[in-house]
């Protein structure tokens, strides 16, 4: 095996156990869902955000989750991803208050109907969990 395969690999097997660490399931169900379409896509998925940012020192899983569910609340258009991302940031122990205040926070910088999406998104991934 050559250093870039072997690299790769490590970077792969590294993006998955974080992505199965913050997101589970719900992460896994992603990823499959790509394999007809675009299992490189589904590989660059694992490898770049998981295996390389995930990974990094600096910022614990908490915050950057916190950082995730505030960024796609600002986008406005992502809410699958955003429902994903809400569930991770649970997951890694962010409780439900803390998700509510980081949406409607964005609501001063991506404006109410960005929050309101994600103030619904959150809605329905608590409902989910009971």
């Amino acid at each position: 095996m050559e250093k870039s395969e072997a690299m790769q690999n490590e970077r792969y097997a590294r993006g998955l156990a974080k992505l199965q660490e913050i997101d589970g399931q719900a992460g896994e169900k992603v990823v499959a869902s790509l394999a007809g379409i675009a299992p490189d896509f589904a590989r660059y998925l694992i490898e770049f955000p998981f295996g390389d940012i995930y990974s990094r020192p600096g910022l614990d899983l908490r915050a950057r989750e916190i950082a995730v569910v505030a960024a796609l609340t600002a986008l406005g258009n992502a809410a699958p991803q955003l429902k994903v991302h809400i569930q991770g940031a649970l997951n890694v122990g962010v409780s439900r208050q803390e998700v509510v205040e980081t949406i409607m926070q964005m609501a001063v910088y991506a404006g109410f109907p960005a929050a309101l999406n994600g103030l619904f998104a959150a809605q329905e991934v608590f409902a989910e969990a009971g």
